[in-house]
């Protein structure tokens, strides 16, 4: 009897080992199923596990992953086939510097995960030497113009004015192509800065970087172009002489000063004829500054069909502001407001004597009747 209740005690014992090592696999089973969905957040992560392994964040990374994926419908871009061999090795070279976030990710995805910690690494893409450049001219409607290219999604475009190939061209074409977006195969790069138009040095040193750039120059009437000037740095420098007073060298002969930077930018006749000596006449693109503005879709076409895009900005984009007197984009999906330039554009002009204006034209005609020829276009400026 004795030894039967032994025997019971210790089968007894066997049942309830293995009951304990089966509740202990539960538990360890248990603890790493919750932990896999996200349920240890009361656990000390490492800095590795909170950027890398936040398992709860799984989601938003797969979208973010998604929308960084190349688009299938990407076009084929009209990329030149002859390029200046001090830049064609740079200008396909991958660059591994981490950037900003790709353009081509929509808002919510940028804003989930950086407000979400996730590690996106801007490695998609490529930074090339722009294919396109707006080149000028200043007050002739350069900012527009990229602000409503930048809707295509085929275009990636610097925002800010780099100024390299005026006043930054020492620090190298290393420095100048970093500055550029990350674009994808399909995809063109470009940046604007006016005042290259008027630069002696400027187009050499573009076809330096690449002879076969494509150059676009936005013209509007030299009077007009002027005035706008004046307005602009006299917003700035309220004590600015008068309009007429720079103008004109002196009141009685009305002889003008062409040292004004304000008049002399409007001489578009001469600037080409120096951009002329390093790039034909087909590289360029002459965009009417009025046209852009009472048919900016039509002008559109144009640009589209000069940098060898589909049809994508249309009619459907641009609504027209009374208040401001020019076109802005209409309401993104996703945006609680329409588009427009800022509070620099579209400011009132002041009142000028006609007497003095007229002489501006007259001085201005056969120049404009130059660049008419020089173009191919008429602007019908006078």
């Amino acid at each position: 009897m004795g030894c039967s209740g032994c025997r019971v005690r210790f089968n007894f014992g066997k049942v309830l080992s293995k009951v304990s090592v089966f509740f202990t696999m539960v538990l360890i089973f248990t603890y790493f199923f919750y932990c896999l969905t996200g349920f240890c957040d009361s656990a000390p992560r490492t800095l590795y596990s909170q950027q890398a392994a936040d398992y709860d964040l799984l989601d938003d990374h797969r979208r973010v992953l998604d929308e960084l994926r190349p688009s299938p419908r990407l076009l084929a871009a009209d990329a030149p086939s002859h390029r200046n061999r001090t830049a064609a090795s740079a200008d396909a070279e991958q660059v591994d510097a981490p950037g900003q976030l790709p353009q081509h990710m929509s808002d919510s995805a940028k804003e989930s995960a950086q407000s979400n910690g996730i590690p996106v690494s801007n490695t998609f893409g490529t930074k090339r030497f722009p294919q396109a450049i707006i080149i000028g001219v200043k007050k002739g409607g350069t900012r527009a113009l990229l602000e409503f290219l930048r809707i295509h999604p085929d275009v990636r475009a610097v925002g800010a004015e780099p100024h390299f190939f005026d006043r930054f061209y020492d620090k190298g074409l290393e420095w100048y192509r970093n500055l550029m977006p990350r674009t994808l195969d399909g995809q063109i790069t470009m940046e604007k800065t006016p005042s290259y138009f008027v630069t002696k040095e400027a187009p050499s040193r573009v076809c330096t970087m690449n002879c076969q750039t494509k150059l676009i120059v936005v013209v509007r009437d030299p009077v007009t172009r002027a005035v706008s000037d004046y307005t602009q740095t006299l917003s700035k420098n309220p004590g600015l002489p008068s309009f007429q007073s720079l103008a004109l060298k002196n009141s009685t002969t009305g002889l003008i000063d062409t040292t004004w930077s304000a008049v002399r930018i409007g001489l578009y006749a001469k600037h080409l004829e120096n951009w002329l000596q390093h790039f034909p006449l087909s590289h360029f693109l002459f965009v009417s500054g009025e046209r852009l503005v009472s048919d900016p879709a039509g002008e559109m076409g144009r640009v589209q069909d000069f940098l060898g895009l589909k049809r994508v900005v249309s009619d459907k984009h641009f609504y027209f502001n009374q208040t401001k007197g020019f076109p802005c984009l209409k309401k993104p999906e996703g945006s609680s407001r329409p588009r427009c330039l800022g509070k620099s554009k579209g400011r009132p002009h002041p009142q000028i004597p006609a007497e003095v204006l007229q002489r501006l034209r007259d001085f201005y005609k056969p120049f404009n009747h130059r660049f008419y020829q020089m173009s191919g276009q008429d602007f019908g400026w006078d």
